[in-house]
Formats: C-alpha cells, structure tokens, sequence
C-alpha cells in the first residue's frame, strides 16, 4: 500500500507528470526537424544520384524515406504520449480537487435516475452532488451503466465480499487506475458503438458465403493490373486503357454500394476501438492478485488466437482501410485494381467469424474492471473509511458513522445500534437539528456497503439487506399525482414488502404529511405497530412526540431516539449528534418568529 497520503501522492504524481509531458514536448519539437530535414535529404538524395542512373537514385530516395517514415512514426508515438500525459494530469488535478470535496466535474448519472425507484431519489444516488458524481470514475458508457446498477441493487454477500477484495486490490495500484481512466478517456466507449457492432455481429456474411464474391475478389484485381501491365508495355493505345478504367471503376461503384452497409454500421467508431484496445491491452498487461480482477483478464487473454486488444486492433485497421474512401486520390487507383472496398469487407467477415462470441464478454468486463476501478478510487482517496462486515444476524452496527457528502470538516458523525427483527427506532428532533441527515447517512452507506465499496464509517457490520425509504415526496402534476397520494404508492410499496419478510432496512422521514395533523397521527401510530408486528427493521424521524409513547406498549421493540438544539439569546446552536430518549427541545416558534411571524 502506498505510504503516502493521498494529498501528497497526487502532489508527487502531478509533479512527476508535469516533468515528463515538458520532456515530451522537447522530444517532439526535435523529432519534428528531424523529419523535415530527412524528407529535404530524400529530395537531395534523388536529385544528387540521378545522374548516377536509377538504381543509385531509387536506393538514395528510398533510404531517405525510410528514415523520413521512421521520424514520423515516432513523432505520432510522441504526440500519443503528450496526449495521454496531459489527460493523467487532468486527472490528477481532478483528484485534488476531489480531496477539498470539489467534485462536481465528473458525470452526475442524472440519466440513471428512476423517480420510482425505492430510494435513489431519497438519497440523492444521481444528478448534481450526488452519490453517482462523487465516486464515479467510470469513462465507458457501460461501466457507467454498471456502477449505476450496483448502487440500486444490493448484490448477494459472496459477490459483496469478493468485490471488496477487488478494490482493495486495485487501491493499492492507483497508477494503474489513472492510466485505465486515460484511456478510456481519449474516445468515451458508448452503448451505441457496442449496439452497433452487436447488430453487425447478428448479421448474416455478405461475401464469405457466396462463391460469386470469392471469385470476384481475385478476378477483378487480376483483370485490372492485366490491363495497366498492357498499358505500360503499350499494347493498348492510352484512350482505350482510360476507357477500360472508366468501366472498371463503374463495376466498383455497383460493388461498392452492395457492400455500404457494413461501413455504414461500423464507420463511424473507429476511434472509439483504439480506445477500446488501448483499455483492454492495458487489463491484459496487468498482475493482478485477485481472483475476481484475473476473471475479467481471462476474459480478454484466453482465446484461441490473439488476445482480445489485438483483433480489436484488427478490426479498427480494417474500418481505417476503409476510410480511404473519404480520400478520392488514395480511394480511386486502390479501387480500380484492387477492389478495395470487397477485399476489406471480406476481412470484416472472418474478423466477425472469429470473434463471434467473444467480443459482447469484452465489453462487459472492461465495464466490471472500470465499475470496480471508481470504489478502488474511493478507498483510495479515503483510507480511513472501513469495508463492512456482513454478518447473519439482522441488524445494524456503526461507529462514527458519517455522510459521505458532507465535507470532512462539517461532517459530524454518530454510532447507532439496532438488532434483531421487528425493531424500530424512533428519531424524534427540532427542525435542521440532523434527523433527515442521519437516515441518509445510514441510508447512503447501506447502499455502498451492498455494493461492496468503503463506508464512511470507523467500523461498520450489518446483515445483507437492501434499503427502502420514504423520505422525499412530491406531487406529480402530469399524472394528477398529488403529495399525499405519491407518499401513499411508496408506502404501500414497503408495506408489501414487509408482509412478504423481504430483507429490507426501512429509512421513513416524517410520515403521511400531506394530511391533516389527526389523520396523520392516527395513520402514522398504526403504520409503526403494523411495522413492528410484521418484523421490519429501519428507523421514523419524526416532529411527533406522542409516537414516542409507542415505547410503553412495544418497550423491546421500539426504541427512541433524538437529535435535539441548544438555544441561546434567541439563537440555535446545533450539535448534530445523535443521543439516546426523547427530544425536549424544539426550535420552530423560534424559527417562525425569525422571519417574521409574530408568535
């Protein structure tokens, strides 16, 4: 593990990053003179040995060139480098930011939000400043997709603990995690380029299976450098030879437009295949020590042929050969004699045969390896914060408990303890005192633990559970969905799933408020015994005192809790703590008289 704090490793990294995108940049400044004094030798090198005859002035200039080819392609190697070099800063600084709780730069999984959902809405799991923004490192569109998944499903207890293994492992290699985020950030991989590929893969051969095209493949390349070799030996007159080309060149464009739909479906995702190969070449180098993390490897690795980064390799090649045809001068003479555009696709083809299965696996590991990557990050950047234990018993146990949205220096933190079934804790409180605040609390990092990523807790044990809330109700205008009635739709809900002894952790925020206060005392006592009597767990916040009676009747069952104010000349004064009994103090005719109502 690295002994550095995380503050100091991201100052190091940036630093050390910062030295080498400058030594980058020195090196292309010289590579770029070295390629235009080699391409002005080349010129020098002809134009100095033809009198010497052509073999000497054909040696001179493809010397030239080859030293001229060399300059480039290490200048392309070095403009990669500076590209990747300055996204790792990006994400270095990022990071920083990240650590002062400036978070808002990454995605926000705002399109992940279902209102309906039993409790992404309450506990702001998507959208601006949401759990989403603040632990995502995902580049994919898949890994997004995924990571938001594991927030809104608890995963089974196996899946949960080797999970944590996995980030456990990947926290101890951050430069690793940066480099897979790089990469994934040249060119986002999206649904749609995998949606694309999938409904080409599904398609039947266009070429490979017809004899017709497998003769027209050698025959058509045949026939046309037949007629150029003619012409260059002038057996044939030049208006001829031109004439034949005009009608070799009308057979390729009625070729051509019978093959268009495979460039069409594949044409456009080109860049996004390096990405995507870059990506996985980098998993396939990795070393990993952990089963779940080598399981996505395999994935990649144990194929047949070539490991997985290179027929992706494979495959963006070809869609790049058949880009030459947005290029007029390359596309023509490539067409004329040798039928460019047929031979690539029957490369598409045998690509597509050899990878029939194997290329929807890709995508779904590198969106497991990048999903699991964003919870490394997390334990990373907080390495305080605990993985839970899942334990058999129902229940929940933490110590120092916090908000993992609350910057560190506001964050005030609370232990709380409930075990067993048909148990309910009763949160009562004065307004802004913290009430709300807990339950997300424990709400957010049920949700986190369930998906086997670090809690902002000091220690943290509970049973495999999945939460449900009611905390956040409003109206629905468009389907005539009044307050009180949407709270009705989600407690029905929980009730539902209580009557069927579903594993669920109850998170319930002042109850059936949308009604008058008598209905809403009656409704709200019966709903807690209904509760208790069926065997659910969770907690009720609530300005209700009278609920706090229930204690009398149900003494092991219900337990009483609150967050109370301190007042002073006429100011609040808030502890944010979570104490044990009945609040006893509370601060709305304070807060009414503030602004303005005269009490």
């Amino acid at each position: 593990m690295n002994q550095l704090s995380p503050a100091e490793y991201y100052a190091n990294r940036l630093a050390s990053l910062q030295i080498s995108l400058k030594t980058l940049k020195k090196k292309g400044a010289v590579l770029s003179w070295l390629r235009l004094f080699s391409f002005l030798a080349t010129i020098a090198l002809g134009w100095t040995l033809w009198p010497e005859g052509l073999v000497p002035a054909f040696a001179g200039i493809l010397c030239g060139l080859s030293f001229f080819l060399l300059f480039v392609n290490r200048d392309l190697d070095n403009k990669t480098e500076i590209e990747n070099h300055t996204r790792l800063i990006l994400i270095s600084q990022q990071e920083q930011q990240a650590l002062q709780h400036h978070y808002h730069q990454f995605q926000s999984g705002a399109a992940y939000l279902d209102p309906q959902h039993s409790y992404a809405h309450d506990l702001d799991l998507f959208g601006h400043a949401s759990l989403f923004q603040y632990i995502n490192r995902t580049q994919s569109e898949q890994a997004g997709r995924l990571l938001a998944d594991w927030l809104l499903e608890p995963a089974v207890p196996e899946l949960v603990t080797r999970r944590q293994q996995a980030v456990i492992a990947l926290a101890d290699t951050p430069e690793w995690s940066e480099q897979l985020q790089s990469y994934g950030a040249a060119k986002k991989i999206t649904l749609t380029a995998e949606k694309q590929i999938s409904e080409w893969m599904k398609e039947e051969n266009r070429v490979l299976i017809h004899t017709g095209w497998k003769i027209t493949r050698f025959l058509f390349p045949a026939a046309s450098l037949t007629w150029l070799f003619l012409f260059m030996i002038n057996l044939i007159p030049q208006s001829l030879f031109l004439t034949g080309l005009t009608f070799f060149f009308a057979i390729v464009l009625f070729i051509n437009k019978k093959l268009n739909p495979a460039w069409n479906k594949l044409g456009r995702i080109s860049a996004e295949l390096e990405s995507f190969s870059d990506s996985i070449r980098h998993i396939e180098n990795a070393s990993f020590n952990n089963e779940l993390l080598n399981q996505q490897k395999a994935a990649f690795t144990n194929l047949p042929h070539r490991p997985a980064s290179e027929q992706i390799k494979s495959l963006r090649q070809i869609m790049d050969r058949l880009d030459y045809r947005l290029n007029p001068v390359v596309f023509i003479p490539l067409s004329v004699f040798l039928c460019w555009d047929l031979q690539q696709v029957f490369a598409l083809e045998k690509w597509k045969l050899a990878n029939k299965t194997g290329i929807q696996h890709w995508f779904a590991s590198l969106a497991q390896t990048e999903a699991l990557a964003s919870f490394g990050r997390l334990r990373f950047n907080h390495p305080t914060w605990v993985f839970p234990f899942l334990e058999n018993n129902t229940g929940l146990t933490v110590h120092a408990l916090g908000h993992p949205l609350i910057h560190p220096g506001k964050r005030v933190t609370s232990d709380f303890r409930t075990t067993g079934t048909g148990i309910i804790n009763l949160v009562t409180g004065s307004n802004m005192a913290g009430k709300s605040t807990f339950l997300r609390s424990c709400g957010v990092n049920i949700i986190l633990a369930m998906a086997g990523a670090p809690v902002c807790a000091a220690s943290f044990r509970l049973s495999p559970m999945r939460v449900m809330s009611s905390m956040r109700i409003s109206d629905n205008l468009e389907e005539s969905t009044s307050t009180f009635y949407a709270e009705l739709k989600k407690l029905k809900a929980i009730i539902d799933a209580v009557n069927k002894r579903e594993p669920v952790f109850l998170l319930l925020d002042e109850i059936l408020r949308g009604t008058n206060s008598g209905d809403r005392h009656t409704g709200s006592k019966a709903l807690i015994k209904q509760l208790i009597a069926q065997q659910a767990t969770g907690i009720v916040a609530t300005h209700d005192l009278e609920l706090a009676r229930l204690k009398e009747e149900y003494p092991a069952q219900l337990y009483n809790y609150h967050f109370d104010v301190q007042i002073a000349n006429e100011e609040l004064f808030f502890d944010y703590k979570l104490k044990g009994g009945i609040c006893r103090s509370m601060n709305a005719s304070l807060l009414m008289k503030k602004i303005g109502i005269n009490m």
